[in-house]
């Protein structure tokens, strides 16, 4: 009997001891990390803003710079909106040449028009002369070319009755005497807002990323009940990841138990690499447009040269960050022709240069007038975008280098242990402006990478 109860409690400690961990914390450092390695890892994504804003033509929030009525909206855009030319296919191959991996399309914009076959509104593309479910179509080309989903959900809509107007500083009808009054229900709006990001989250198969847009003010964090919706979210989409906006403006870092999986600073890009309060590396991702418009604007021909992508793309990467640059399709549903130009020189550097960029973050290399440096842990990437002058440095390398050569086509490069001025023997050279060592000129006007195997 006693040996009968010394057995029992054996196995009892034992149980005790091996009984399930809790669950881990899904808004931990750790558990962000995990989830947006995949994300880490591609660093170039497109964003796509389409709603009938295209229409117009004056760019996404033509609503609130015009204060346009939704009657006055829905007459001349929603009634007629028709993107005949718009195919899926078009759109994702055009993401795939350009070497992005991810793409982010704008299911619903502030304008409050769903992209999608939604059960809850009438307000949908499905109800306009196109009539098709354009998130179904994306979202099976995306997949067709092994790009991962991306969409867009504003929490703001400009059109559902039970959305604040008079006194909120972004809707169109703000300070319109004729809402001073008006009584809404909150609750309702919450509860249409949770259940359309429930049909997304449920109807389309897997969701990679859901990109919610955004907080101010007090429209932020539980105003939007965002635990809960986050909740829901991963609990239908147990892999996706989130981006910061629920709960501030998007501008600055994420706390350890944010509801957000990496940050996102608009049309800019950080000093450095974005950390927590503990030092630790952050994921985070720029968006920017092409030209100086979200939406589709025809006036708007400041575009950014291929020169200028690709730099801001290696110096994100040289900061542990991605870029996510954005098109605005016409009202045919065409990606503009100049956007499709630029991505497709974009395209050509990526395909020759590529490893420099997919996989990697920053190095402890210090900053150079020349360029920058990526790296993946096993090489370094000298990025020499600039004109300089002399050879291209890496201070007490000189026994950590196993090779170099040029990326685009594994060329060997020759390389010193010593300068003018540096007889050291610690330091090592990159000879690139010399003839009398080395003949070739700059393979790439835009960005010469050099591969650099370490030991």
């Amino acid at each position: 009997m006693k040996k009968n109860i010394l057995l029992f409690l054996l196995f009892f400690i034992h149980y005790l001891s091996n009984a399930q961990k809790p669950i881990n914390n899904e808004n931990s450092y750790e558990a962000k990390m995990k989830r947006t390695e995949w994300h880490r890892d591609a660093r170039f994504g497109m964003f796509i803003h389409f709603g009938l804003y295209a229409i117009p033509a004056r760019g996404e929030w033509v609503r609130h710079d015009e204060k346009t009525s939704n009657e006055i909206y829905d007459e001349a855009y929603f009634k007629n909106f028709n993107p005949y030319l718009f195919d899926a296919k078009e759109w994702a191959r055009t993401a795939k040449l350009a070497g992005m991996k991810y793409v982010v399309l704008t299911a619903k914009h502030h304008e409050g028009f769903s992209l999608w076959d939604s059960k809850l509104t009438d307000y949908k593309i499905t109800n306009t002369p196109f009539k098709r479910d354009i998130i179904k179509e994306y979202v099976e080309a995306l997949r067709a070319e092994n790009i991962k989903v991306g969409l867009y959900f504003s929490l703001i809509d400009w059109h559902h009755p039970d959305f604040p107007k008079y006194n909120d500083t972004h809707h169109p009808m703000r300070g319109n005497e004729k809402y001073k009054d008006e009584k809404i229900n909150w609750d309702n709006y919450i509860t249409f807002m949770h259940g359309q990001v429930k049909e997304l989250c449920s109807n389309y198969g897997k969701i990679d990323i859901m990109w919610f847009d955004f907080s101010y003010g007090e429209m932020k964090s539980e105003k939007w009940k965002a635990k809960e919706m986050v909740q829901m979210v991963r609990t239908l989409q147990p892999s996706i990841i989130l981006n910061n906006r629920l709960g501030g403006d998007g501008t600055t870092g994420m706390e350890e138990n944010s509801l957000g999986d990496f940050d996102t600073p608009e049309q800019t890009i950080p000093e450095k690499a974005v950390t927590d309060n503990q030092g630790r590396p952050l994921p985070w991702e720029s968006c920017l447009t092409l030209n100086n418009s979200w939406g589709y604007n025809r006036y708007d021909n400041n575009w950014k040269s291929p020169e200028l992508v690709i730099h801001t793309l290696v110096n994100c990467v040289s900061k542990n960050g991605n870029l996510l640059l954005n098109v605005g399709p016409d009202a045919t549903g065409k990606i503009p022709q100049k956007s499709i130009e630029v991505l497709s020189e974009v395209g050509d550097w990526m395909k020759k240069n590529g490893k420099s960029i997919y996989g990697c973050g920053s190095s402890t290399m210090p900053r150079y007038d020349w360029g920058l440096f990526t790296s993946n842990g096993k090489s370094l990437f000298a990025h020499r975008i600039y004109p300089s002058i002399g050879g291209i440095v890496l201070k007490g390398y000189v026994d950590k280098i196993k090779r170099v050569a040029l990326l685009h086509d594994g060329t060997e490069i020759r390389t010193e242990s010593s300068w003018w001025g540096d007889s050291s023997g610690k330091n090592l050279y990159i000879n690139v402006n010399r003839p009398s060592y080395q003949t070739f000129p700059m393979p790439d006007k835009i960005d010469t990478v050099f591969e650099i195997e370490l030991k």
